[in-house]
């Protein structure tokens, strides 16, 4: 073989040796944010992403059941909090990255007359979706507000309990409910929902979204890298674009 050849060989080879595929777990609300960050991760790193979006008590039981998964990216510090206590993720990796807020959402033609909470009570409002309210982040925020307004018994019978907050955008979106509670960030995506009520921060549940890599990952430095990554200046920039938070420090 003539030598520029090998020295080509001996350039190459060692980045694709070096590139590693990434399972990433994370919370649904994290989706379009996360699509757009990963064509730029994949160019200047060689790593493929993989990313499995759910909620995050979804994506909890799957990693407590043997799911290979190297990144986690909850949507709520209870989850990681589970992972933990089972032994599951590497401590030094866990961070907090980002924060949320909770909105009223309701169809953006002829939606229902909502403006305030108290009005999700009114008749006005016969369908109230929520992400299921005992194991799903968005849920459990929700209901937390509810409750802490007082509002929880007028309105759980309304409640149509979905799988992850994306299904609470879809059925509001679909006119299978009348009002929805979703985080900010989803209903800047679609427009085919407005907010009615926009929860403030100050008022509403304490959102987080925490990360860390698994004990069990495939390539664990390479999880450690996406990890930072994600932490990066880079991708805070993206995540503010879509309406997230800073996480609270």
């Amino acid at each position: 073989m003539h030598l520029l050849p090998r020295l080509l060989l001996c350039l190459i080879l060692p980045g694709l040796l070096a590139a590693a595929e990434l399972n990433v777990f994370a919370a649904a609300s994290l989706s379009d944010a996360l699509k757009e960050l990963a064509p730029r991760y994949e160019a200047k790193s060689g790593d493929k992403l993989r990313f499995n979006l759910a909620g995050s008590n979804a994506l909890a039981r799957q990693i407590k059941e043997g799911a290979p998964a190297d990144v986690f990216f909850s949507a709520d510090e209870a989850k990681m909090d589970d992972l933990a206590k089972a032994g599951l993720i590497l401590a030094d990796t866990r961070r907090t990255l980002l924060s949320n807020t909770l909105v009223i959402v309701v169809h953006a033609d002829g939606g229902a007359a909502v403006s305030t909470p108290d009005d999700l009570a009114t008749p006005a409002v016969r369908r109230l979706a929520l992400a299921e309210t005992q194991t799903v982040p968005a849920g459990i925020y929700a209901r937390e507000y509810l409750l802490k307004l007082g509002l929880w018994p007028q309105v759980a019978a309304k409640v149509v309990a979905l799988e992850n907050v994306r299904a609470t955008l879809a059925a509001v979106e679909a006119g299978n409910a009348d009002a929805g509670i979703v985080y900010r960030t989803d209903a800047l995506i679609s427009p085919k929902v407005r907010i009615a009520f926009a929860v403030p921060a100050a008022e509403g549940p304490a959102i987080a979204y925490p990360i860390a890599v698994l004990k069990d990952a495939g390539s664990g430095e390479a999880a450690r890298r996406f990890a930072d990554f994600l932490a990066s200046s880079e991708a805070r920039t993206v995540f503010l674009k879509y309406g997230f938070l800073p996480a609270a420090r």
